[in-house]
């Protein structure tokens, strides 16, 4: 009979390898902690880059938090500087404008595709000697204890994991959540996003474009290599035919609701859709449990918050573990109460903003009711005139606002 195979004991185990999971990985291999990142997806291969994939937007906030990690310096060549931005109401005259030049800074966020990203802080992780990564892999069963979580994990080097912290950033559907009994509400916005990467015949010019349209808002986000990424809001029950369009037809309807700013739209890659709901646990952490990224908040793509609200997760929490171990030494404890109560503390303020702000603009702008989208308009144009109000918004899309953990200003961790 043979013997079982015994449990890794480790500081930190991760549930969850995406983008947040792996950058809270890459915040943690500098201290003085053993690391396990547990991801069902098999590691990516070294595929050559298509006209197909996903990009993220970055602010600023964002960005600083990537160069303390170590992660910036391996992709700046290949992010895309957003030095504008445009918003406007289609059907009115109103619009607003933001750029760099105006807040004194060299962009106001940038672009970058996942697979880029992914694949640095990747990188990172697998060259920490304190940092496991078991993929693919999957948790089947969580169990809570006073000292430590237990995880069995099956897959790639299956067995039993004892944490002194599990940290959830396995999405909306996170099992880990479920397992500490953290409900989660979800309202479904009854709306699809449409994502594909397009090109038009005129140069972005780093402008990130904002299209409110009685149909649902459009964004055109540009990419370092002169293509643009859309995100085509749309409702439920027409993302199948939009889908179904072939690309003379889909560039046509694009055009017409968007406009043109990029001069005639000529290609577009594949197209993907998935539904958009916001989805909020009712708390971020439990007894030894953290959630973040998705798992703690998935909200709407209007505003692109959701991976830099998860990095300010990342960044807060590698902060609070960093100072438990350099004020309690010897007896320091990753998953002790004081901790978890710091933590939630802190991000409770910028959770609630940047979900009510997102919320809103949704809400807002999907209003089609003739006297609000006259108030709108009125507003966008008020907006575009008064200097403090740009400023105050600027700092909320750069991620600027508020309290800062100390990789979000710039400050090492430790």
């Amino acid at each position: 009979m043979e013997s079982p195979v015994p449990a890794r004991h480790c500081d930190v185990a991760i549930v969850g390898g995406g983008m947040v999971g792996l950058s809270l990985a890459a915040a943690l291999r500098g201290l003085p902690l053993d690391v396990v990142v547990i991801e069902p997806a098999p590691p990516g291969g070294a595929d050559a880059p298509s006209f197909d994939e996903r990009t993220t937007a970055l602010s600023n906030g964002s960005r600083r938090i990537l160069e303390g990690i170590g992660a910036w310096r391996r992709v700046a060549s290949e992010a895309a500087a957003i030095e504008r931005i445009h918003v406007s109401d289609r059907g009115a005259f109103a619009f607003a404008r933001l750029s760099a030049e105006e807040q004194g800074v060299p962009a106001l966020g940038h672009t970058i595709t996942n697979r880029v990203l992914g694949a640095a802080l990747d990188d990172l992780c697998a060259a920490a000697p304190r940092l496991e990564l078991r993929r693919p892999a999957r948790v089947t069963a969580v169990e809570p204890g006073p000292g430590s979580v237990g995880l069995t994990v099956e897959g790639a080097t299956p067995g039993r994991v004892e944490a002194r912290l599990v940290v959830a950033a396995d999405g909306a559907k996170s099992l880990v959540r479920t397992a500490f009994g953290i409900e989660a509400t979800v309202w479904d916005y009854g709306q699809q996003a449409i994502i594909a990467n397009i090109e038009g015949d005129r140069f972005h010019g780093n402008v990130a474009y904002e299209r409110f349209t009685p149909d649902g808002p459009i964004a055109v986000l540009p990419l370092a290599d002169g293509r643009c990424t859309v995100v085509w809001t749309v409702a439920t029950d027409a993302a199948p035919a939009l889908l179904a369009l072939d690309d003379a037809a889909f560039l046509a309807r694009l055009q017409d609701a968007f406009g043109w700013r990029l001069g005639r739209l000529r290609r577009v890659g594949r197209r993907h859709a998935y539904p958009l709901s916001l989805t909020r646990s009712e708390r971020q952490v439990a007894p030894r449990a953290v959630i973040i990224g998705n798992a703690a908040q998935g909200l709407h793509p209007i505003a692109g918050q959701g991976f830099n609200l998860g990095l300010r997760d990342v960044a807060t929490l590698a902060e609070v573990i960093a100072d438990e171990l350099r004020e309690h030494g010897a007896d320091a404890d990753p998953g002790a109460p004081r901790v978890l109560d710091r933590y939630a503390d802190w991000r409770r303020g910028d959770r609630r903003s940047v979900i009510a702000f997102t919320d809103g603009l949704v809400r807002l702008f999907g209003n089609p009711l003739l006297p609000l989208r006259a108030a709108r308009g009125a507003g966008m144009l008020l907006f575009d005139l008064l200097q403090p109000a740009k400023d105050g918004f600027a700092r909320v899309t750069m991620g600027l606002a508020g309290r800062l953990p100390r990789l979000a200003r710039g400050v090492p961790l430790a």
